[in-house]
């Protein structure tokens, strides 16, 4: 245990007082690592696994530097001076709320600027004049060829997760953007690893650094437990993952595909364990609204794609399931490292069908991972000990029944009067068109009426008036009328 203090490394005090008015009183390693050089204004790359406390070791410093900057009034619409790029929405806002009450101590404006909404009020925002720009790198882009935005006052820099910005493609428009950057400014960048491209960023942008790595790459959380459990098939498998969701405190599981996050979520749900899913396919509104749901407890059970495998930070995961073990070892590591958080405690569990077991053995190796899998069911002491106290259960919400007719309107009261009556007297319902009229059958006759026979054209009425004959007309007969006709000229 470190006796370093945020005073002693050299944190103002506005930011101590924020910091311990949001709980924080003690510095992680990697924040003791970085402060003293960052704060001297030094350029930094950090390395450090997920959940090790990067975001206050690159927001402290930045704060404390514009802080100080704007005691000079420099505030202008669309140039701000601090900028932070991440790679997802999600980790964009989460350091936006990390940032958050710093800034405020200084009275500076963050706003967080992504893709997937309209950019109206990122704009307005941007015409008001802010301090410091949270982005992911294809909006920023986009508002800067549009003339919004501007980076040639930018006086400190941030790449988190430069790894994951080098995965997802966005390390030639990174490119861009640090560029647009004035040569002399501050950059500090984060990365779990140095590969596909992450150190040609660092020679390029990064003027003598200093290289601050905490943890190995890819070193597991000493306060996380993993564990595999193997189950005999797919019914075993959902019978398990329904009891280990079924606990009070938070969980989160992981599934490949957004189609399969929405329906376990929904049969969660629909079995009296209210879940929320977060995957591409949500627009930004649903995706606040879920991880709302989730952060303020409305939910216990989040399911989720890797999208949130990156920048999710909730207190209190006690739990994140790999319902479908993930493709690759990195993938492994940040979906755990959704749990075990901060100096947090927490349980990986990694479900595995039979077919599975030499892939995730691989993973876990790859990961550096030791753990002995255990063949389970529900019902096993392993999977209950996990469970712990089992939630309430909660009836689900009625659903609206869908509208008769298939096309979206429903039948008149009329109609329905009608069909009522019909059924009341013994007889059987008419079939009717969207509007509530008499529906043909597949014959193309008209249907029925009250005493079984169809209606025929002896039925109908001429439009040019007189009544038409009620003995019905033979192929012959239209022959020899037709015959009968007088030629006109061809």
């Amino acid at each position: 245990m470190s006796d370093k203090t945020f005073a002693s490394l050299g944190v103002p005090t506005p930011i101590i007082t924020a910091l311990t008015a949001s709980g924080i009183d003690t510095p992680f390693p990697i924040q003791i690592d970085t402060l003293p050089d960052t704060l001297s204004g030094r350029d930094v790359l950090g390395r450090g696994k997920t959940g090790s406390g990067k975001t206050l070791a690159f927001s402290i410093p930045m704060v404390a530097r514009l802080g100080g900057a704007l005691a000079g009034g420099r505030r202008r619409p669309g140039r701000p001076l601090g900028l932070v790029l991440a790679p997802t929405r999600e980790l964009a806002t989460q350091i936006t709320n990390t940032m958050s009450p710093l800034a405020d101590a200084y009275n500076l404006r963050v706003t967080t600027i992504f893709g997937g909404i309209s950019q109206a009020r990122q704009v307005a925002a941007l015409k008001s004049g802010v301090d410091i720009v949270v982005a992911t790198p294809g909006r920023l882009e986009d508002l800067m060829k549009q003339g919004f935005l501007h980076l040639d006052a930018i006086e400190i820099t941030v790449l988190d997760e430069a790894d994951h910005m080098a995965d997802l493609g966005f390390l030639p428009i990174v490119t861009k953007i640090l560029k647009a950057t004035p040569v002399g400014g501050q950059r500090l960048l984060f990365s779990a690893t140095l590969d596909n491209g992450v150190d040609k960023l660092v020679n390029q942008f990064l003027h003598n650094e200093v290289l601050h790595s905490v943890d190995e790459a890819n070193s597991p959380v000493a306060a996380m437990t993993h564990h595999v459990f193997e189950t005999s098939g797919n019914d075993a498998k959902k019978e398990v993952v329904y009891k280990l969701a079924s606990g009070t405190g938070r969980r989160i599981l992981f599934m490949r595909t957004k189609h399969h996050a929405k329906k376990l979520a929904k049969a969660l749900t629909d079995a009296g364990i209210p879940a929320v899913d977060l995957h591409g396919n949500l627009s930004q509104p649903q995706r606040d609204r879920n991880l709302a749901a989730f952060g303020e407890g409305a939910v216990n059970v989040l399911v989720a794609t890797d999208v949130a495998a990156r920048g999710v930070h909730v207190d209190n995961v006690e739990l994140v399931i790999h319902v479908d073990p993930p493709m690759e070892h990195k993938a492994y590591l940040h979906r755990s490292g959704r749990t075990a958080r901060a100096g947090a405690e927490g349980d990986v569990v990694t479900i595995c069908l039979p077919t599975q077991q030499q892939d995730v053995a691989s993973l876990l190796k790859k990961a550096d991972i030791q753990v002995v899998p255990q063949k389970v069911n529900a019902n096993s002491p392993e999977v209950l000990e996990l469970v712990g106290e089992i939630a309430p259960y909660v009836k689900p919400a009625p659903r609206e029944a869908k509208p008769q007719g298939g096309g979206g309107k429903s039948m008149g009261a009329n109609a329905q009067r009608k069909r009522a009556l019909r059924e009341s007297q013994g007889q059987r319902p008419q079939k009717l068109t969207r509007e509530g009229k008499p529906a043909r059958d597949r014959s193309g006759r008209p249907p029925a009426n009250e005493n079984g026979a169809r209606r025929t054209g002896a039925h109908k009425s001429s439009s040019q008036g007189g009544a038409r004959s009620s003995q019905p007309r033979t192929a012959g007969a239209s022959q020899r009328q037709r015959s009968a006709r007088p030629q006109q000229g061809r």
